[in-house]
Order: C-alpha cells, then sequence, then structure tokens
C-alpha cells in the first residue's frame, strides 16, 4: 500500500518514526552536533570535549548526558575522568548526513577539503 513512499523498507506508520523523531530532537542542539564531530574522531574526556568546545565542563556533561539517554554516546570510567565515544557508526552517519544537506541549503561547502578539491 506504501511500497511507493517507503525508506529502505520502513514505511510511514513504522513504530519507530516517534523514536527517530525524539532522535532528531536530541540533535537539534548545534552543541551536540559538534560533540558527535569530535568523538566521530576518538574516544574523549569530559575535560578534552569541553576545551575542544570553549565550554564549561558541567556544559559539557549535561549535553553528553542527553546524547547517553538517545543512546547516540556510550561512556567508561577511568580512575575520576569519564570517557566519551560514539555508541555506533550510524550517530556519525546521522550528524554527516545531516550537514551534507545542509550543504545543499546553503550552497556551500562545509569541508574545506572538498572545496579545494572541486578548484583543481
Amino acid at each position: 500500500m506504501f511500497a511507493d513512499s517507503q525508506v529502505d523498507g520502513y514505511d510511514p506508520h513504522n513504530q519507530n518514526v516517534e523514536v527517530a523523531a525524539e532522535l532528531f530532537g536530541m540533535l537539534s542542539d548545534p552543541t551536540r552536533i559538534r560533540i558527535v564531530l569530535i568523538l566521530a574522531g576518538s574516544e574523549r574526556s569530559v575535560n578534552e570535549i569541553a576545551e575542544l568546545l570553549d565550554r564549561a565542563p558541567t556544559t559539557v556533561s549535561q549535553h553528553l548526558a542527553k546524547l547517553r539517554m538517545a543512546r547516540l554516546v556510550t561512556f567508561r570510567h577511568e580512575a575520576n575522568r569519564v570517557f566519551y565515544r560514539l555508541a555506533n557508526e550510524h550517530a556519525r552517519q546521522l550528524v554527516q548526513d545531516a550537514l551534507h544537506q545542509s550543504e545543499h541549503t546553503t550552497g556551500e561547502p562545509l569541508r574545506h577539503e572538498d572545496a579545494r578539491e572541486g578548484e583543481s
């Protein structure tokens, strides 16, 4: 019935649509998107992330808690430090796809290396 309106076999009435909407809501904050980008490279401590974002560690911890609730990041303790990493590759891919879409919206590439390649 909805075969022509499906994406990868998901029909519009799939129960995960609401969960996906919550996930997009969780990623609607620019700081959380930046955290995902930082964690796409490697595992980082709260203080490292805070330094890279020029934000207070308590602020970063609050954002990480929300990302953890959404199961986008996981963590481990080492002594008195907490290290975060992406829960899986899908979180990185989701943010990457959103950034690619924003490039189409603005008409300007966000990745400088892509812009330089086009100039060659």
